[in-house]
């Protein structure tokens, strides 16, 4: 039980594919980390971000948590935005949510679940700006889905708004911040029609907190 066995054979396993499909891949690796993409993801287990979108070890910073929150008190979240900034110089953030999301789910049913609420107070607070939207909308499922959809745009705000991306499109540098939302269902990503690219174009919100007509 103290080791688990299988993880290391597999390991061992992937290490092997990786050298012999390209002899200089972990001297490469190794070197340096130079990824343009910063991707701030769910935690779920289900959405890895490597995985999903084709790229290999080095190609992603990847920050990920409990339905993909940018909180401006999450210091964890904002070092990780203000290393890959400034210091990798990364070119693009993405934020991608996904379907079927627990934490999204959680945040909707409102039950007590012991210190994750402080958490999830968050998507709640999402919820309350576009109700009259989602109480348009005839199922829960298709409400859930939305509010999955609503969750990252409004991260995507957030990301804009911090001092550390506000400041780099002070200094002119090419940055761009993308939505995204993830399919478990069938595995594919669909893009949000997000993309923030200056200060001048960073909104209250992404998207106008609608009533039913």
């Amino acid at each position: 039980m103290r080791i688990l066995k299988k993880i290391f054979d597999q390991n061992n396993q992937w290490a092997q594919d990786m050298t012999r499909s390209d002899p200089d891949f972990f001297h490469k690796l190794s070197g340096q980390q130079n990824p343009q993409y910063l991707w701030i993801g769910c935690a779920d287990s289900r959405v890895p971000a490597n995985q999903i979108t084709g790229m290999l070890p080095g190609q992603v910073f990847v920050h990920r948590n409990i339905a993909n929150i940018v909180s401006h008190t999450d210091l964890n979240c904002l070092s990780v935005i203000q290393y890959g900034v400034e210091v990798l110089k990364i070119k693009h953030i993405i934020v991608c949510g996904h379907y079927g999301c627990g934490g999204i789910k959680a945040a909707w049913e409102d039950k007590e679940n012991g210190l994750i609420d402080n958490w999830l107070r968050n998507i709640q607070d999402v919820q309350r700006f576009h109700q009259p939207e989602l109480d348009c909308l005839q199922s829960e499922n298709e409400k859930l889905d939305r509010l999955c959809e609503l969750n990252v745009i409004e991260q995507v705000v957030n990301v804009c708004r911090t001092t550390i991306v506000r400041g780099a499109w002070q200094l002119n540098r090419e940055l761009a911040i993308h939505g995204w939302i993830y399919n478990v269902k069938d595995g594919l990503l669909k893009d949000l029609d997000i993309c923030i690219t200056n200060q001048g174009d960073i909104p209250d919100t992404l998207l106008p907190r609608m009533s039913c007509s």
